[in-house]
């Protein structure tokens, strides 16, 4: 049973503590909705080429895109997902440390590892992101 209840100083306290995580939040939010966006794109041009006919020997060439669109596609979907367990963490993390206040357990290394694991899944959301802005930017657009 809870023995007390936390004091107007300790939850000012873990509040806080709270901010820099829901900060990491909000900008993991906004990341989220970046690489949703580009992903319609990607959707939106993979759509449009895929339904050219293959007798329209004008715009067939058009086609040969398709490969890459489809790498771009699965970075971006590996960068939401890694973006949505970073914030995922940081939900948790939040979580844990409203709770651990309210039940006065000690809580430090697991708000730890929840930053770390935050942090981590973000990194590699940006790095498959610098990844589909690199071919995205690198290689031979077959419309143009």
């Amino acid at each position: 049973m809870i023995s007390e209840t936390p004091s107007v100083s300790q939850l000012s306290e873990v509040i806080s503590q709270a901010a820099a995580p829901a900060f990491l939040l909000g900008a993991l939010a906004a990341f989220i909705a970046v690489l949703t966006s580009r992903l319609n794109r990607i959707v939106d041009r993979t759509v449009i080429l895929n339904g050219i006919p293959d007798d329209d020997t004008v715009r067939r060439r058009l086609k040969a895109d398709l490969p890459r669109l489809m790498r771009r596609a699965v970075m971006m979907n590996r960068a939401i997902f890694w973006a949505v367990i970073g914030s995922i963490a940081v939900t948790v993390l939040v979580i844990v440390a409203f709770a651990s206040a309210f039940f006065q357990v000690q809580h430090e290394r697991g708000v730890a590892i929840l930053f770390m694991v935050a942090l981590g899944a973000f990194t590699i959301s940006l790095v498959d992101f610098a990844r589909e802005v690199r071919i995205a930017l690198s290689e031979f657009d077959h419309y143009a």
